[in-house]
C-alpha cells in the first residue's frame, strides 16, 4: 500500500525505486552472462522487490499523471544508469584481436613491455602477410592495452569482444614442443 504522500513525493520515490530496479536488472543479466551466480540471485532479488513496492505504489496511485511519469522515467533512466554502472564496474574478460600489416613486432613489443601475456600468429590478409595478435585482458584493461596498440600502430585493425573464460592462465611454449 502505498504511504500518504504528495504526488510529487511519490513520483520521486516510484522513480528512484524503478531507476534502481532497471539499473539493477542490467547488473543482474551481466553477472548471470559471466557466470556468477550467487550475486545474481542476490541482486534478482532487491530487484524484484523493489519492482513489486513500485507496482503496487502506482496501482494504487493510479489516478495521478505524476506517480505514472515517475515509474516510466525511473524505467528508462534505469536502463542507462545499468550501461553506465556496468562500464565502470568493469565486470569480466574481453579478447581482443589485433591484425596489423606493418607493425606487428612493434605492437607485440609494446604489449609485451607493458606486461600483457598474448599469442602471435603469422597471417595472410587480402593484401598479403599481416600478424594477428590475440590478447586476452580484464574488462578494465581494456583501455590501457587499446592505447599501447594506438601508439604503436595506429592503423592496426582491433576488435574486441567480451568473453567467459573457460580455463584461466598463461600457456607457456615448452621445449620439444610438449606442454
Amino acid at each position: 500500500m502505498m504511504p500518504t504522500l504528495s504526488p510529487w513525493w511519490a513520483a520521486v520515490l516510484i522513480f528512484t525505486m524503478r531507476l534502481a530496479g532497471i539499473t539493477l536488472d542490467t547488473l543482474r543479466t551481466l553477472l548471470v552472462m559471466r557466470g556468477h551466480k550467487a550475486w545474481a540471485w542476490v541482486v534478482a532479488f532487491v530487484q524484484a522487490l523493489l519492482f513489486v513496492v513500485a507496482l503496487t505504489w502506482v496501482v494504487s496511485g493510479l489516478t495521478h499523471p505524476l506517480v505514472i511519469a515517475g515509474y516510466a522515467l525511473g524505467y528508462a533512466t534505469g536502463g542507462v544508469a545499468g550501461i553506465q554502472l556496468e562500464r565502470r564496474l568493469a565486470l569480466g574478460h574481453v579478447h581482443i584481436r589485433i591484425i596489423s600489416p606493418r607493425r606487428g613486432p612493434a605492437i607485440a613489443k609494446a604489449l609485451r613491455e607493458a606486461g600483457f601475456a598474448f599469442t602471435e600468429v603469422p597471417a595472410k590478409g587480402r593484401d598479403g602477410t599481416v600478424d594477428l595478435i590475440n590478447l586476452g585482458v580484464v574488462q578494465r584493461q581494456v583501455p590501457q592495452a587499446l592505447e599501447i596498440i594506438a601508439a604503436a600502430d595506429p592503423d592496426a585493425f582491433i576488435t574486441t569482444e567480451v568473453v567467459r573464460p573457460m580455463r584461466r592462465g598463461v600457456w607457456r611454449a615448452s621445449i620439444g614442443g610438449r606442454a
